[in-house]
Protein backbone atom coordinates (compact mmCIF):
# COMPACT_ATOMS: atom_id res chain seq x y z
CA UNK A 1 0.00 0.00 0.00
CA UNK A 2 1.65 3.35 -1.07
CA UNK A 3 0.46 6.80 -0.62
CA UNK A 4 0.25 6.98 -4.29
CA UNK A 5 -2.53 4.33 -4.01
CA UNK A 6 -4.23 6.37 -1.65
CA UNK A 7 -4.29 9.18 -3.28
CA UNK A 8 -5.77 7.86 -7.03
CA UNK A 9 -8.07 5.42 -4.60
CA UNK A 10 -9.57 8.62 -3.04
CA UNK A 11 -9.54 10.76 -6.40
CA UNK A 12 -11.53 7.30 -7.76
CA UNK A 13 -13.92 7.76 -4.54
CA UNK A 14 -14.83 11.34 -5.68
CA UNK A 15 -14.89 10.96 -9.32
CA UNK A 16 -17.28 7.65 -9.37
CA UNK A 17 -14.95 6.67 -12.07
CA UNK A 18 -11.83 4.96 -12.90
CA UNK A 19 -11.45 6.77 -16.59
CA UNK A 20 -12.10 9.75 -15.72
CA UNK A 21 -9.24 9.64 -13.11
CA UNK A 22 -7.20 7.88 -15.65
CA UNK A 23 -7.77 11.25 -18.31
CA UNK A 24 -6.87 13.45 -15.28
CA UNK A 25 -3.71 11.59 -14.20
CA UNK A 26 -2.49 10.73 -17.82
CA UNK A 27 -2.71 7.61 -17.83
CA UNK A 28 -4.44 4.27 -18.49
CA UNK A 29 -7.78 2.59 -16.84
CA UNK A 30 -5.64 -0.02 -16.27
CA UNK A 31 -3.01 1.61 -14.46
CA UNK A 32 -5.58 3.69 -12.06
CA UNK A 33 -7.33 -0.24 -11.12
CA UNK A 34 -4.09 -1.46 -10.42
CA UNK A 35 -4.10 1.13 -7.56
CA UNK A 36 -7.34 0.38 -6.19
CA UNK A 37 -6.58 -4.08 -6.64
CA UNK A 38 -3.60 -3.58 -4.66
CA UNK A 39 -5.31 -1.85 -2.01
CA UNK A 40 -8.21 -4.52 -2.00
CA UNK A 41 -4.92 -7.38 -1.60
CA UNK A 42 -3.72 -5.40 0.99
CA UNK A 43 -7.38 -4.68 3.67
CA UNK A 44 -8.76 -7.77 2.25
CA UNK A 45 -12.01 -6.22 0.83
CA UNK A 46 -13.60 -4.97 -1.66
CA UNK A 47 -13.42 -1.13 -1.66
CA UNK A 48 -15.30 -0.49 -5.20
CA UNK A 49 -18.84 -1.18 -6.55
CA UNK A 50 -19.06 -1.38 -9.88
CA UNK A 51 -22.22 0.18 -11.23
CA UNK A 52 -23.70 1.23 -14.48
CA UNK A 53 -22.08 4.36 -15.10
CA UNK A 54 -18.90 3.98 -13.02
CA UNK A 55 -18.19 3.01 -9.51
CA UNK A 56 -19.12 3.90 -5.90
CA UNK A 57 -17.33 3.01 -2.60
CA UNK A 58 -18.66 -0.13 -0.58
CA UNK A 59 -19.62 0.66 3.32
CA UNK A 60 -15.54 -0.35 4.02
CA UNK A 61 -14.11 1.84 1.09
CA UNK A 62 -16.13 4.85 2.04
CA UNK A 63 -14.08 3.52 5.85
CA UNK A 64 -10.82 3.87 4.11
CA UNK A 65 -12.00 6.77 1.77
CA UNK A 66 -12.25 9.14 5.18
CA UNK A 67 -9.42 8.18 6.48
CA UNK A 68 -7.31 8.06 3.20
CA UNK A 69 -8.69 11.53 2.02
CA UNK A 70 -8.08 12.88 6.25
CA UNK A 71 -4.52 11.57 6.67
CA UNK A 72 -3.29 12.85 2.67
CA UNK A 73 -4.55 16.22 3.60
CA UNK A 74 -2.50 16.49 6.94
CA UNK A 75 0.61 16.06 4.96
CA UNK A 76 0.12 17.82 2.60
CA UNK A 77 -0.45 20.31 4.88
CA UNK A 78 2.41 19.34 7.34
CA UNK A 79 4.69 19.16 3.99
CA UNK A 80 3.98 22.98 2.99
CA UNK A 81 4.38 24.35 6.83
CA UNK A 82 8.09 22.54 6.52
CA UNK A 83 8.49 24.58 3.12
CA UNK A 84 7.28 27.52 4.73
CA UNK A 85 9.86 27.26 7.29
CA UNK A 86 12.41 26.58 5.08
CA UNK A 87 11.40 29.25 2.44
CA UNK A 88 10.50 31.83 5.40
CA UNK A 89 7.97 34.19 3.86
CA UNK A 90 7.94 32.76 0.37
CA UNK A 91 6.41 29.86 -1.43
CA UNK A 92 2.67 29.54 -2.97
CA UNK A 93 -1.08 30.39 -2.22
CA UNK A 94 -3.87 28.58 -3.95
CA UNK A 95 -6.66 30.27 -4.25
CA UNK A 96 -10.32 28.79 -5.84
CA UNK A 97 -12.13 31.26 -7.22
CA UNK A 98 -15.51 31.74 -9.11
CA UNK A 99 -15.12 33.37 -13.09
CA UNK A 100 -15.51 36.81 -12.04
CA UNK A 101 -14.00 36.73 -8.55
CA UNK A 102 -10.39 38.01 -8.93
CA UNK A 103 -12.18 41.08 -10.94
CA UNK A 104 -14.95 42.18 -7.93
CA UNK A 105 -13.18 40.96 -4.78
CA UNK A 106 -9.55 40.67 -5.14
CA UNK A 107 -8.18 43.03 -7.59
CA UNK A 108 -7.13 45.95 -5.01
CA UNK A 109 -6.10 42.84 -2.87
CA UNK A 110 -4.08 41.25 -5.29
CA UNK A 111 -1.91 44.54 -5.66
CA UNK A 112 -1.38 44.81 -2.30
CA UNK A 113 -0.25 41.29 -1.58
CA UNK A 114 2.46 41.48 -4.27
CA UNK A 115 3.89 44.85 -2.73
CA UNK A 116 3.87 43.57 0.77
CA UNK A 117 5.66 39.54 -0.20
CA UNK A 118 6.93 39.63 -3.40
CA UNK A 119 8.01 36.41 -3.73
CA UNK A 120 5.13 34.30 -2.64
CA UNK A 121 3.58 33.13 -5.75
CA UNK A 122 -0.92 33.45 -5.73
CA UNK A 123 -2.21 30.53 -7.53
CA UNK A 124 -6.22 31.26 -8.87
CA UNK A 125 -7.43 28.24 -9.75
CA UNK A 126 -11.35 28.97 -11.12
CA UNK A 127 -13.75 26.00 -9.73
CA UNK A 128 -16.99 25.70 -10.96
CA UNK A 129 -19.26 24.97 -7.87
CA UNK A 130 -19.09 25.21 -4.16
CA UNK A 131 -18.55 21.09 -3.77
CA UNK A 132 -15.88 21.25 -5.84
CA UNK A 133 -13.86 24.00 -3.60
CA UNK A 134 -14.49 21.87 -0.45
CA UNK A 135 -13.30 18.58 -2.10
CA UNK A 136 -10.04 20.82 -2.94
CA UNK A 137 -9.82 22.31 0.38
CA UNK A 138 -10.63 18.74 2.11
CA UNK A 139 -7.93 16.71 -0.11
CA UNK A 140 -5.06 19.74 0.16
CA UNK A 141 -4.94 21.08 -2.92
CA UNK A 142 -5.97 24.65 -2.75
CA UNK A 143 -5.30 26.58 0.48
CA UNK A 144 -8.56 29.14 0.32
CA UNK A 145 -11.52 29.13 -1.37
CA UNK A 146 -14.30 32.55 -2.40
CA UNK A 147 -17.59 30.82 -2.02
CA UNK A 148 -21.13 31.75 -1.28
CA UNK A 149 -21.75 31.21 1.86
CA UNK A 150 -24.12 28.27 2.49
CA UNK A 151 -25.21 25.26 4.95
CA UNK A 152 -22.31 23.91 7.08
CA UNK A 153 -19.89 21.51 5.47
CA UNK A 154 -18.29 18.75 7.70
CA UNK A 155 -14.58 19.88 7.63
CA UNK A 156 -14.88 22.70 6.44
CA UNK A 157 -14.96 26.13 8.07
CA UNK A 158 -16.18 29.35 6.43
CA UNK A 159 -15.97 32.95 7.27
CA UNK A 160 -18.43 35.86 6.32
CA UNK A 161 -16.47 38.71 4.83
CA UNK A 162 -18.93 40.81 3.12
CA UNK A 163 -23.03 40.72 2.77
CA UNK A 164 -24.12 42.33 -0.75
CA UNK A 165 -27.53 43.67 -1.23
CA UNK A 166 -29.82 42.54 -3.88
CA UNK A 167 -30.07 45.07 -7.41
CA UNK A 168 -32.24 44.56 -10.26
CA UNK A 169 -30.35 45.15 -13.62
CA UNK A 170 -32.65 46.63 -16.60
CA UNK A 171 -31.70 48.80 -19.24
CA UNK A 172 -31.94 52.44 -19.31
CA UNK A 173 -35.31 52.28 -21.53
CA UNK A 174 -37.14 49.36 -19.33
CA UNK A 175 -40.28 51.20 -17.54
CA UNK A 176 -38.34 50.29 -13.79
CA UNK A 177 -35.18 51.87 -14.85
CA UNK A 178 -35.97 54.80 -13.11
CA UNK A 179 -37.40 53.74 -9.79
CA UNK A 180 -34.56 54.40 -6.75
CA UNK A 181 -35.87 51.24 -5.31
CA UNK A 182 -38.31 48.69 -5.47
CA UNK A 183 -40.19 46.15 -3.40
CA UNK A 184 -39.88 42.66 -3.96
CA UNK A 185 -43.71 42.12 -4.06
CA UNK A 186 -43.56 44.61 -7.44
CA UNK A 187 -41.39 41.54 -9.42
CA UNK A 188 -44.08 38.86 -8.87
CA UNK A 189 -44.29 36.70 -11.80
CA UNK A 190 -41.80 39.17 -13.33
CA UNK A 191 -39.48 37.16 -15.80
CA UNK A 192 -35.88 37.12 -14.33
CA UNK A 193 -32.52 35.97 -16.14
CA UNK A 194 -31.74 32.76 -13.81
CA UNK A 195 -28.49 32.63 -12.44
CA UNK A 196 -27.21 29.00 -12.62
CA UNK A 197 -30.04 26.99 -10.57
CA UNK A 198 -27.74 24.13 -8.90
CA UNK A 199 -25.58 27.67 -7.13
CA UNK A 200 -25.66 28.43 -3.63
CA UNK A 201 -26.25 32.07 -4.76
CA UNK A 202 -29.52 31.14 -6.81
CA UNK A 203 -30.69 28.53 -3.82
CA UNK A 204 -29.91 31.69 -1.09
CA UNK A 205 -32.27 34.10 -3.71
CA UNK A 206 -34.75 31.77 -4.04
CA UNK A 207 -35.07 31.78 0.36
CA UNK A 208 -34.93 35.24 0.63
CA UNK A 209 -37.86 36.13 -2.37
CA UNK A 210 -39.92 32.92 -0.78
CA UNK A 211 -39.50 35.57 2.79
CA UNK A 212 -41.46 37.52 0.99
CA UNK A 213 -43.96 35.80 -0.67
CA UNK A 214 -42.57 36.52 -4.16
CA UNK A 215 -41.47 33.48 -7.12
CA UNK A 216 -40.11 35.00 -10.54
CA UNK A 217 -40.51 33.40 -13.80
CA UNK A 218 -37.22 32.15 -15.49
CA UNK A 219 -35.46 32.89 -18.24
CA UNK A 220 -32.70 30.71 -19.93
CA UNK A 221 -29.82 30.40 -17.32
CA UNK A 222 -26.50 31.88 -16.78
CA UNK A 223 -23.39 30.74 -15.93
CA UNK A 224 -22.17 33.50 -13.52
CA UNK A 225 -23.49 37.18 -12.60
CA UNK A 226 -21.70 39.44 -15.35
CA UNK A 227 -23.31 37.16 -17.86
CA UNK A 228 -26.36 37.85 -16.22
CA UNK A 229 -25.72 41.99 -16.36
CA UNK A 230 -24.47 41.96 -19.81
CA UNK A 231 -27.63 40.31 -21.14
CA UNK A 232 -29.66 42.80 -18.98
CA UNK A 233 -27.87 45.86 -20.48
CA UNK A 234 -28.67 44.54 -24.21
CA UNK A 235 -32.15 44.32 -23.09
CA UNK A 236 -32.39 40.59 -23.44
CA UNK A 237 -34.23 40.26 -20.03
CA UNK A 238 -33.84 41.30 -16.50
CA UNK A 239 -31.49 40.64 -14.06
CA UNK A 240 -31.66 40.63 -9.74
CA UNK A 241 -28.02 40.42 -8.94
CA UNK A 242 -25.62 40.80 -6.09
CA UNK A 243 -24.52 44.35 -5.55
CA UNK A 244 -20.72 43.22 -6.33
CA UNK A 245 -18.12 45.66 -6.20
CA UNK A 246 -17.25 47.15 -9.44
CA UNK A 247 -20.36 47.62 -10.93
CA UNK A 248 -21.08 49.98 -13.57
CA UNK A 249 -21.49 53.39 -12.30
CA UNK A 250 -25.29 55.36 -13.23
CA UNK A 251 -24.24 56.65 -16.94
CA UNK A 252 -21.27 54.48 -17.34
CA UNK A 253 -23.48 52.14 -20.04
CA UNK A 254 -27.00 51.43 -20.97
CA UNK A 255 -27.62 49.64 -17.64
CA UNK A 256 -29.30 50.81 -14.69
CA UNK A 257 -29.30 48.97 -11.37
CA UNK A 258 -32.23 49.30 -8.97
CA UNK A 259 -31.75 48.46 -5.22
CA UNK A 260 -34.10 45.70 -3.82
CA UNK A 261 -34.17 46.62 0.15
CA UNK A 262 -36.57 44.02 0.88
CA UNK A 263 -34.17 41.16 0.32
CA UNK A 264 -31.95 39.25 2.63
CA UNK A 265 -28.99 40.35 1.37
CA UNK A 266 -26.34 37.57 0.21
CA UNK A 267 -23.49 36.17 2.33
CA UNK A 268 -19.74 35.59 0.61
CA UNK A 269 -16.36 35.55 1.68
CA UNK A 270 -13.58 32.53 2.60
CA UNK A 271 -13.93 28.97 3.20
CA UNK A 272 -10.64 26.71 4.09
CA UNK A 273 -10.29 23.64 5.66
CA UNK A 274 -8.83 24.76 9.33
CA UNK A 275 -7.99 28.30 9.77
CA UNK A 276 -5.58 27.50 12.35
CA UNK A 277 -3.68 25.11 10.02
CA UNK A 278 -3.21 27.98 7.34
CA UNK A 279 0.64 28.84 5.79
CA UNK A 280 1.61 32.41 6.82
CA UNK A 281 1.28 33.63 3.00
CA UNK A 282 -2.52 32.38 3.06
CA UNK A 283 -3.49 33.90 6.24
CA UNK A 284 -2.23 37.59 4.83
CA UNK A 285 -3.61 37.14 1.98
CA UNK A 286 -7.36 36.14 3.28
CA UNK A 287 -6.40 39.12 5.60
CA UNK A 288 -5.82 41.69 3.04
CA UNK A 289 -8.48 40.76 0.58
CA UNK A 290 -10.89 41.37 4.31
CA UNK A 291 -8.70 44.79 4.50
CA UNK A 292 -9.26 46.03 1.69
CA UNK A 293 -12.80 44.97 1.21
CA UNK A 294 -13.34 47.37 4.48
CA UNK A 295 -11.25 49.81 3.04
CA UNK A 296 -13.55 50.08 0.39
CA UNK A 297 -16.49 49.78 1.87
CA UNK A 298 -15.46 52.97 4.19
Amino acid sequence: MTLDDLRVYVAVCRAGSLSSVARDLGCTQSAVSQHVKRLERETGVALLERRPRGVVPTQAGRILEAAAAEGISGLDLAVRQLRDLVDGHSGYVRVATGATTVRHFMSDAVVTFRHRHPKVNLEFHTVSSGRGSFDALADGTLDLAWITIGPPVRGIEQRTVVELPWLLAVRADDPLAGRPHLDPAELADTRIIRLPPNSTSAAHLEAACAERGVRFAHEPSVADWDTALLLAELGIGRAVVPAVPRLPAPGDSPLRLIPLPGLRPLPVGWAVRRWDALSPPARAFADTVVECRVAAAG
